[in-house]
């Protein structure tokens, strides 16, 4: 099947990424304008109680929102939700996919409702969602 013609309990989109690193998060902080030291700072991130700094909650939404544009045309794309589910850590190795679990019309227009999930290396939820998607 393919995003034209999906059938619920299809995976249709699957991108694996990068491990997260610490130069990532400064260029991420460069180009969003989030200069929060939590993310960047060791000594910030220790004062505050965590072991080390950790990934911008925006950035592993935007490798989900890519992971999903990769897959689907952007004119098709109804709708994207997500929620953030837990900290990521540095050398997180994400993975974004995007479940088929309904298909529907809507106006005269065959939509399909994928579940969206980050997960790391572990398997661990980073980040959940859904998207609507037209087909």
């Amino acid at each position: 099947m393919s995003a034209n013609s999906p059938s619920i309990g299809e995976c249709l989109v699957h991108k694996e990424f990068p491990a997260i690193t610490r130069h990532r998060l400064a260029l991420y902080c460069g180009a969003s304008g989030d200069h929060n030291p939590i993310h960047v700072d060791l000594d910030f991130a220790k004062a505050a109680s965590f072991p080390d700094v950790f990934s911008h909650g925006m950035l592993v939404m935007g490798y989900l929102g890519q992971a999903l544009t990769d897959a689907v045309a952007p004119s098709r794309i109804r709708s994207f939700s997500t929620r953030f589910a837990a900290i990521t850590q540095l050398g997180a190795k994400l993975t974004c996919e995007g479940v088929v679990t309904e298909l529907m019309e809507q106006g005269g227009e065959k939509r399909a409702k994928l579940a969206l999930t980050t997960k790391d290396q572990n398997g661990e939820i980073k980040l959940a969602g859904e998207a609507v998607i037209a087909v």
